[in-house]
């Protein structure tokens, strides 16, 4: 599992900074979660293969968070891509990007399918043979969601020693795979967990930003591999994130102690700030395995 960091401030973009957008490639899928203005730029600067991209997923409709969705999807028809492209976003999300399509005479060549949300519970939104997608509704001053991405359970290894031992044709190798006894050569029966190993644990991300401190996540987040949560707000602001519906670092913190996550990478920076190592020591008064997300950062769990 690998995500790319393409931009983790909040609000306006800077020379140095960028608005909120990501990369995550998981399981042979190459996710771009938000599209703040300059992703593309960052995309390119970070050697991301436009065509790996399928499926873009949108927090909410905050620009900082959405601004620079229509000029990749005006990008993509310039380079003229085939692939459909997968849109997954509040609702409100389709007539915001068609409108400027059609004022621009500029439309696809390729197909565009909107997948607009309006849940305020978590729900399955995304599912194939490896991943499923989940929404995570958050408390922002308009509707919002995190995402939640999950391997599925892998297949079983070959302990090709043991195998070769018990006399199992090739042809068997497949349902060994699949978790099924199958007969030997001698015509015995062999017992799967005798001949292979536990596939390797399935790997889980969660997404969420922008958010208010918000505990009625955690059931969706449980047991997280890693977690990615906004932390606008160092503790001495804490009187802004309330009417803002922003959190703090250690309010991060608090939700991933209780997620019982292995990992809590902190973004949604406010500019104000200018040494963000002090969001990483405010954090880890709380929860240890504190990351920090920074422009063009490459993580891999």
């Amino acid at each position: 599992m690998k995500l790319t960091i393409l931009g983790c401030y909040s609000a306006t973009p800077r020379t140095n900074t960028n608005p909120t957008s990501q990369v995550l490639e998981i399981n042979n899928h190459t996710f771009l979660i938000d599209c703040g203005e300059g992703t593309q730029v960052e995309l390119r600067r970070n050697k991301v293969k436009f065509v790996r991209i399928k499926h873009i997923f949108i927090s909410h409709l905050h620009g900082d968070h959405v601004f620079g969705l229509v000029g990749l999807i005006s990008t993509f028809r310039l380079l003229t891509r085939e692939a459909d492209l997968h849109i997954y976003g509040p609702k409100g999300i389709k007539e915001m990007i068609t409108l400027q399509m059609k004022l621009a005479d500029s439309w696809t060549n390729y197909k565009l399918i909107f997948h607009e949300l309006t849940s305020k519970k978590s729900e399955l939104i995304f599912e194939d043979d490896k991943v499923e997608v989940h929404t995570i509704p958050l408390i922002h001053r308009i509707y919002t969601n995190g995402f939640l991405f999950k391997e599925k359970e892998g297949e079983r290894k070959l302990d090709m020693n043991a195998v070769l031992n018990a006399g199992i044709e090739v042809a068997y190798y497949r349902k060994l795979k699949q978790g099924f006894d199958v007969e030997n050569k001698q015509g015995n029966l062999v017992k799967n967990k005798t001949v292979t190993k536990p596939a390797n644990k399935p790997k889980s991300y969660a997404f969420c930003s922008d958010t208010a401190y918000n505990e009625a996540m955690l059931e969706t987040i449980k047991d997280v591999d890693v977690l990615y949560h906004e932390s606008t707000f160092l503790d001495k602001h804490e009187k802004l994130a309330a009417p803002t519906k922003h959190s703090t670092a250690k309010q991060a913190a608090s939700i991933a102690k209780q997620a019982k996550a292995n990992t809590l990478v902190l973004g949604h920076y406010s500019t104000r700030y200018n040494d963000l190592n002090e969001f990483k020591t405010e954090a880890q008064t709380i929860f240890k395995n504190v990351e920090l997300a920074e422009d063009g950062k490459v993580f891999e769990f």
